[in-house]
């Protein structure tokens, strides 16, 4: 069985889910063209960061029908003067994503840069 990948996730879902996920994975690459991007063989979710293992783990997309999230790895180790992550995990939080314009959000790609720098301290 070939490995999964990303359209064959997407196509479970509706056409808004679609579009936000896409979209936010085009802005994780941009943002983060230097992680390594796995799709999950069971789960909704799509991976990005350096290597196998949390340790390198930089962010993950997660996808449901209700709508489209940005884990950020380590999030709840991470500033996050704007407060757009939600959860009560011990290390991971997540930004919920309502539309295209919550991708335009400079302080997300603030976020995303500081959870890169933290996988790469991790793993030095």
């Amino acid at each position: 069985m070939p490995p999964r990948t990303l359209e064959s996730l997407l196509e479970r879902y509706p056409a808004d889910v679609q579009r936000l996920g896409c979209a936010a994975r085009a802005l994780i690459l941009r943002v983060l063209p230097d992680t390594e991007e796995t799709v999950d063989g069971t789960a909704p979710v799509v991976g990005y960061g350096y290597g196998t293992g949390y340790k390198g783990a930089v962010c993950t997309l997660l996808l449901s029908k209700g709508g489209v999230k940005i884990g950020v790895a380590y999030g709840a180790t991470l500033p996050d003067p704007d407060h757009l992550m939600s959860g009560s995990g011990k290390v991971h939080r997540f930004v919920q994503l309502r539309s295209l314009a919550d991708l335009r959000n400079a302080s997300l790609l603030t976020l995303l840069r500081a959870a890169r720098a933290a996988a790469r301290d991790r793993l030095a």
